[in-house]
């Protein structure tokens, strides 16, 4: 089965873990000739509402303050420079479903999703969003660890 769509699910951070998943969604992407979809979930519409008030623009969207993160400027800039057709897409609601069901929107065939070492309490107290996505994603997901 051909790669056509890769989504490439980003945090706020700018970090190690991010450029390697970054890295992961190039070479996917650049070797089929896919698309990639950078996308990025708030929780709710109060926080794209608080972070468009910071940033000053009136009547903007998820998707106009998800291209101002780092980390999709970072994703921007690896992409632009490996010549990887791309997109941003900014989503509201829980962060786990809102990737799992824009996979399935788009047809991605993989997903890319970061994460960090939790215990197993840890993750039943504060849920993990990664293991929400590897477990409801309707495509195979690669897990890039911290």
């Amino acid at each position: 089965m051909p790669i056509e769509t890769v989504l490439l699910a980003v945090g706020r951070d700018d970090d190690a873990r991010m450029k390697r998943m970054v890295e992961a969604a190039v070479d996917l992407a650049a070797s089929a000739d896919a698309r990639v979809i950078v996308a990025h979930a708030f929780p709710t519409q109060g926080s794209v509402d608080d972070a468009l008030g910071r940033l000053d623009i009136t009547g903007g969207s998820p998707d106009d303050v998800t291209r101002r993160l780092e980390s999709v400027r970072v994703a921007r800039s690896e992409l632009e420079a490996a010549e990887v057709n791309f997109e941003i897409r900014g989503l509201v609601g829980d962060p786990g479903s809102a990737i799992s069901d824009l996979a399935g929107e788009v047809g991605a065939d993989r997903v890319i999703v970061g994460g960090r070492k939790r215990s197993p309490t840890g993750k039943a107290v504060f849920g993990s969003t990664a293991q929400e996505i590897l477990l409801s994603a309707p495509c195979p997901v690669t897990f890039v660890r911290e």
